[in-house]
């Protein structure tokens, strides 16, 4: 069985490697889900400890509340999948397990936009052929989903809808993501603090990305309020980039989005997402020359950090920021 846990994590995803840590002692093949989660294949566990999936998976839970203080969600299904499907379905503190026997049942009503892979535009194109769940997806004839949505695409998901899964676990997986926080002293109303924590927040992932020689495809902006509720919003940049200026346009375009009024903001963390290697990224060549000189200026400052430390450059607006 493969287990897929979900942790209350309340501001950061520092402690995620150690809990990766702490699911190692149980078995060897963990996979960390940043920002608060993690994948762990349980078969040679179940037998090496003579205990199976659901009591291993109780013992992660005591172990994470004992250790760190922190509740998780747990899911528990034959492929990381339906894994990661019944996680979401969990409460708080419990565990959702999906035996083999159960998972047609279990994908049936389940939403189209729940599989790996359906993105919104895939959604609303299966939803708009009456396709809008797993179980319908499943039974619909083969040459008519890959009509609407391609061949190759067409058999993957109907594979998925049918709970098909040839992903692994693959233990210290290269990274997909990276994140950055902002945490404000107090409840912070102010749009222009909102922004300033946003443009730092860009800067720091922009200087990661390119140390790593990464670009990234997409941000999510996370706004943590006071009563600590949050708002997650996606969306893909027009080129994958690590430009700075690049994704603080979009980070600001994601918090215009949510139309704050006044809201008391305790917390905004900024993500970058679909990581890939910046010599296989294509880049669109410009007539702009304050873009080109942008970009100039950035590669000098990056040799800067490199040798002063990473505070040595940092845009005006932020160099009293903490």
């Amino acid at each position: 069985m493969i287990l897929c846990a979900r942790f209350a994590l309340a501001d950061t995803e520092a402690a995620l490697p150690a809990l990766v840590a702490l699911a190692e002692g149980l078995t060897p093949v963990v996979q960390a889900l940043p920002p608060d989660g993690l994948l762990a294949d349980l078969g040679g566990a179940e037998k090496y400890f003579g205990q199976d999936a659901g009591q291993l998976a109780a013992v992660l839970r005591v172990r994470a509340l004992a250790l760190f203080g922190l509740g998780c969600a747990i899911g528990l299904a034959p492929n990381p999948m339906l894994a990661r499907m019944a996680a979401r379905d969990a409460g708080p503190g419990t565990t959702r397990t999906v035996r083999p026997e159960e998972v047609d049942r279990f994908l049936a009503g389940q939403p189209v936009r729940a599989l790996n892979g359906v993105g919104r535009s895939t959604a609303r194109t299966l939803c708009a052929y009456g396709l809008d769940t797993a179980g319908r997806l499943a039974d619909a004839p083969p040459g008519t989903v890959q009509r609407i949505v391609g061949a190759r695409a067409g058999r993957e998901l109907q594979e998925r809808a049918r709970g098909i899964d040839r992903t692994p676990v693959v233990p210290n997986a290269a990274a997909r993501s990276l994140a950055a926080e902002r945490s404000f002293p107090r409840d912070e109303v102010d749009p222009v603090r909102h922004r300033r924590a946003l443009l730092s927040l860009a800067e720091e992932l922009g200087v990661r990305l390119r140390g790593a020689h990464q670009v990234c495809r997409s941000l999510s902006l996370t706004v943590r309020y006071a009563d600590r509720s949050t708002t997650t919003r996606t969306r893909g940049l027009r080129e994958p980039s690590a430009h700075s200026p690049a994704l603080a346009d979009l980070a600001y375009g994601l918090y215009a989005a949510l139309g704050l009024q006044r809201a008391r903001v305790r917390g905004i963390s900024l993500r970058a997402e679909g990581l890939a290697t910046a010599e296989l990224a294509a880049h669109q060549l410009t007539f702009d020359p304050a873009d080109e000189r942008a970009r100039r200026i950035e590669a000098v400052a990056d040799r800067a950090r490199a040798r002063f430390g990473p505070r040595a450059i940092v845009p005006g607006t932020l160099s009293d920021a903490a």
